[in-house]
């Protein structure tokens, strides 16, 4: 299994959906960059519901080493930027990303990602999770970005994987 790293909104989103255990039942141990612990904590000092990483036995913070390449793309976020340059200092890892730019630098960096809606997919197909729909509902009430045809390229899939 490869090593799995994630950027702040897949946290955030599983947390908010009382799915966040399905990270270390999917994935083992994951691995949170420094930045996305201080985008956590940020949060949860301006009240937003987010879990503590220090609480979470299978999450692992970690620094990155300094990689200019990816370190230096001002457009992403700082908790973006430190998965993607742990991606690269990790060979064959999984990093979770939701942000559109983000995942469009995974693709030019050869980075394999998925996001929260693939973690949710992989969840129906394991059978860990019965009904996807209702989970998008969450996600809709919690402003996560999710356009119709999107919505409902997921749903066939899941339907399919049952």
């Amino acid at each position: 299994m490869p090593e799995v790293i994630t950027d702040t909104s897949p946290i955030q989103y599983l947390y908010q959906t009382n799915l966040l255990g399905l990270l270390p039942t999917l994935y083992g141990q994951i691995i949170l960059p420094q930045a996305v612990a201080d985008e956590l904590a940020q949060g949860q000092s301006q009240g937003v519901a987010l879990p503590d990483p220090a609480s979470l036995s299978w999450l692992t913070i970690r620094p990155v080493q300094e990689s200019v390449q990816v370190l230096s793309v001002p457009e992403l976020g700082a908790g973006e930027r430190e998965a993607l340059t742990l991606a690269l200092e990790i060979p064959d890892s999984l990093v979770l990303l939701d942000d559109a730019l983000a995942r469009r630098y995974a693709r030019q960096l050869n980075i394999i990602f998925t996001g929260t809606l693939g973690v949710i997919l992989k969840a129906k197909q394991s059978g860990y999770i019965e009904t996807v729909a209702s989970v998008l509902d969450q996600l809709d009430a919690l402003r996560f970005r999710l356009d119709p045809a999107t919505r409902a390229t997921v749903l066939r899939l899941a339907e399919e994987s049952s």
